[in-house]
């Protein structure tokens, strides 16, 4: 039995797009990015930005997940009804789990 290698009409060239010049500059520049820079978007418009505001239950669930995510237990998709009832306590409630997590070893 043989295998074949598949075949290219044109070399394919590899760029790092880790690789640094001598400046120390990524290299090459993404389009319309300027020299030194590391990012392909341009920097957001405050000016588009939509005037919405979290909930508290909302903000309470982005902390617990966080919080979760710190202490070295990040949440898995199954969770998810488990971080929502714990959402809907009270602040204090909330504030004693993040405390609890974020409690020293």
């Amino acid at each position: 039995m043989t295998t074949t290698a598949p075949e290219h009409s044109a070399a394919l060239g590899y760029v790092d797009p880790y690789a640094v010049d001598a400046a120390g500059t990524f290299w090459p520049d993404p389009a319309g990015s300027g020299r030194g820079t590391d990012h392909l978007l341009p920097p957001p418009d405050p000016a588009q930005r939509l005037d919405l505001a979290l909930s508290p239950r909302d903000h309470r669930r982005l902390d617990l997940h966080a919080a979760l995510t710190m202490a070295g237990i990040p949440p898995r998709p199954e969770d998810r009804d488990a971080i929502d009832q714990l959402s809907a306590l009270s602040g204090s409630v909330n504030a004693a789990l993040q405390r609890w997590l974020h409690h020293p070893r």
